[in-house]
């Protein structure tokens, strides 16, 4: 056993850090290759005080923002769809856009299952909202968009 995370908890992390990224993109108004650098650096597995930060699959990390970036007016497109009229993608909470463009990133990118992108996103959702009714609504979301971008998969 060597101690290191298995391939879940690689790509797990590597989705948390791609949705603060992507969130932190949007606030600050930084690229992804800044952003990107920044995490893989100062943030993913560095050791602080208190501890250390989680491993993650840095590939998995990368080619999220890297598809967010490239296709997010497609992203945001079915994330728009997704929601109710009266409920714009600029009325989201920036944590929840992020979520949804990460999710988005995958979806369109095409290489993880649509059931799995739901099913991690929901859990990621959880890890920001632990109230519970934002991943519902994560979920709804996702769904929709799933359905959109890969309907041979439904």
């Amino acid at each position: 056993m060597s101690g290191r995370p298995d391939k879940r908890a690689l790509s797990g992390a590597a989705r948390i850090y791609a949705v603060q990224g992507l969130f932190q993109m949007e606030a600050a108004d930084q690229s992804a290759e800044r952003v990107g650098k920044e995490f893989r650096n100062w943030r993913i597995a560095t050791e602080y005080d208190e501890g250390t930060t989680p491993e993650a699959d840095e590939v998995l990390f990368a080619a999220i923002l890297d598809d967010a970036v490239t296709w997010q007016a497609r992203i945001d497109q079915m994330i728009d769809r997704a929601l109710v009229a009266k409920w714009p993608i600029a009325r989201l909470d920036p944590v929840l856009r992020a979520v949804f463009r990460a999710a988005g990133a995958e979806l369109v990118g095409g290489r993880t299952p649509p059931r799995v992108v739901i099913s991690e996103y929901v859990s990621v959702a959880d890890a920001f909202f632990p109230e519970g009714r934002e991943a519902r609504f994560v979920n709804a979301v996702l769904d929709h968009m799933a359905r959109e971008a890969r309907p041979e998969a439904f």
